[in-house]
């Protein structure tokens, strides 16, 4: 959405968009993402709908979302360093290679959410839903998803190094390709599976077999099976 500086929208925009402790906007969820279009800068979203909303290049760092309802709304390339999204409802939200370092997703439900190529280290993605996720080349380095559902997951090229994934469900996950160390912290039924389907690279950081053999012929590499 395009807005001029001189158009009521883009004077709301420009007051919003640099801290200002004396400010104080009360709006309506349709406002709301009026404002954010407009390249405003709030803080506080809890509870907020959000459905479908488009945000490009979003700044949303430490933004209050707790319980916020984002489903299927697109934001590309937004900034939510250090955001509060504990309980939120992204279900099949677009967060194509977001800035989530050190969010809190606690508790979030991101059934079917597109993070290829998130940044999310330091993330937290405890009991966060993740069930059919799309988690390609994300880099979750240090990010703690203990008892996550990632259930059918896709994680291709993904960043587990340092990660916890104790209690997590990794049920049908695929992860071919992924990095992990020894410092990462398997489900107890996995963790020797994963290392028997892994090769070391180095420093102590292991890599899941891919989809193709080290003479570049094709072979099939199943999901993470149940146990």
């Amino acid at each position: 959405m395009q807005t001029s500086p001189d158009a009521l929208l883009g004077r709301l925009a420009m007051a919003a968009r640099h801290p200002r402790p004396w400010l104080r906007i009360q709006t309506s969820n349709w406002w709301t993402r009026v404002l954010l279009a407009g390249g405003a800068r709030l803080r506080s979203f809890d509870g907020a709908d959000l459905t479908g909303a488009n945000l490009v290049d979003g700044y949303l760092r430490g933004a209050d979302l707790r319980g916020a309802d984002l489903r299927n709304a697109h934001l590309r390339k937004p900034n939510l360093d250090r955001a509060d999204l504990r309980g939120a409802n992204l279900t099949d939200v677009r967060l194509v290679n977001a800035n989530l370092r050190n969010a809190n997703l606690c508790d979030a439900n991101l059934i079917g959410a597109q993070l290829m190529g998130a940044d999310l280290r330091g993330a937290d993605l405890r009991e966060a839903l993740l069930i059919g996720a799309h988690m390609d080349e994300a880099d979750l380095r240090d990010a703690d998803l203990h008892g996550a559902n990632l259930e059918s997951a896709y994680l291709h090229k993904a960043n587990l190094t340092g990660a916890n994934l104790i209690g997590a469900n990794l049920r049908d996950a695929f992860l071919p390709d992924v990095t992990w160390s020894d410092q990462t912290r398997w489900p107890d039924a996995v963790a020797a599976r994963m290392r028997e389907r892994s090769e070391p690279i180095g420093d102590g950081q292991y890599r899941v077999r891919g989809s193709s053999g080290s003479n570049g012929t094709d072979r099939p590499v199943s999901p993470v099976p149940a146990f």
